[in-house]
């Protein structure tokens, strides 16, 4: 079965030193200080992580695709670059360089890889800008954003018209979690990747619905990280606060949480089972994607084994768990798909 994996992450091997062209620091630099490895640091010398190779060389990630079946990834950038508390101009610079660097290494192989550019969301003018060159001028998919702007949840007015643009082009948006929420109670047990990222997903999810987005753009494709975060095992709660209290969760849209079920994408990247299982059944086959997370140490080890390894699903099913969804958030037609398929025959 083809797989298509929606959720990887991927950096220019080397990056300006942004502090130095902007006039001030909090951003990523890269330190090679091994072969084949890179530390991401702040400017300040505070380390992030550790990346491999495969975070920024082509031909490696094309090897370990090979490996695991991967027929074609969907790159976007880590992401803590988002940078959305810097200067609105800054960071569209910043944005424009990793969207070029993203759309070069789809241009060197279509037939592996497709692209979602990153944009300044703190400024939607520019926003709009640069997700119009990605699609219009790099031919990345779409775009991903963080699960906030800074102190902006995704229901800000002020962000419509970035979601307007991209139903209207025709944009796929990935939404992946960043800056979580208490991240100053969370400093062991990486209790912010554990905790804070599938609420801060959650939050992305309700912040869209409660606020109307998905009402007013109907043809809006959005898709969200790691199964849906919290939301999936908290709908009961979120519905049933809905009916509860609607002179405080009915001030946008008036209708029901639940009603948004199957009106937006999540990745299959649970871990568990018996949790696909259940997403399975909540969101149907058609609105769940294969997502690896790769390349870090989170990511499913065995892209799209849980999936295969479902006994109680159809094979109809299963592929389009593993490419069919995919196919259809990006935008992308079963013609696209077969000559990406074609082509590497007689390139690998």
């Amino acid at each position: 079965m083809k797989k298509i994996d929606i959720h990887t992450h991927i950096l220019p091997k080397v990056l300006p030193k942004f502090k130095d062209k902007y006039g001030y620091g909090g951003f990523i630099e890269l330190e090679h200080h091994k072969p084949c490895c890179a530390r991401m640091v702040r400017d300040d010398g505070k380390f992030f992580r550790e990346i491999e190779e495969n975070c920024w060389e082509p031909a490696i990630r094309i090897r370990e695709c090979d490996s695991a079946g991967i027929d074609l990834q969907v790159l976007s950038t880590v992401p803590v670059m988002f940078s959305y508390w810097a200067q609105p101009k800054d960071c569209l610079d910043l944005s424009a360089h990793l969207n070029d660097h993203i759309a070069e290494v789809v241009r060197a192989r279509p037939d592996r890889f497709a692209g979602l550019g990153t944009i300044p969301m703190q400024d939607p003018d520019l926003a709009i800008k640069e997700m119009t060159r990605c699609v219009k001028e790099l031919g990345l998919r779409g775009v991903q954003i963080g699960s906030h702007v800074n102190d902006w949840n995704l229901c800000e007015e002020r962000l419509f018209p970035v979601f307007e643009a991209a139903s209207e082009l025709g944009a796929a948006i990935f939404v992946h979690p960043w800056d979580m929420m208490g991240e100053s109670r969370m400093s062991k047990y990486m209790l912010p990747w554990l905790v804070g990222m599938p609420a801060e997903v959650s939050l992305a999810i309700c912040s869209m619905i409660f606020g109307g987005v998905f009402e007013r753009l109907p043809e809006l494709r959005v898709a969200f990280a790691h199964g849906g975060g919290a939301f999936p095992m908290t709908l009961g709660r979120i519905a049933h606060g809905f009916a509860s209290r609607q002179d405080l969760c009915a001030v946008d849209n008036p209708h029901c949480p639940s009603a948004y079920v199957g009106r937006f994408y999540v990745d299959a990247l649970v871990h568990d089972a018996n949790v696909l299982r259940y997403i399975l059944n909540l969101f149907g086959e058609k609105c769940i994607a294969l997502g690896t997370d790769y390349p870090f140490p989170l990511m499913e080890a065995e892209p799209g084994k849980m999936i295969e390894s479902l006994t109680d699903v159809t094979v109809e099913v299963k592929e389009r768990l593993l490419s069919g969804t995919a196919l259809e958030w990006l935008g992308m037609s079963a013609i696209d798909a077969k000559a990406g398929l074609s082509e590497k025959a007689g390139t690998n």
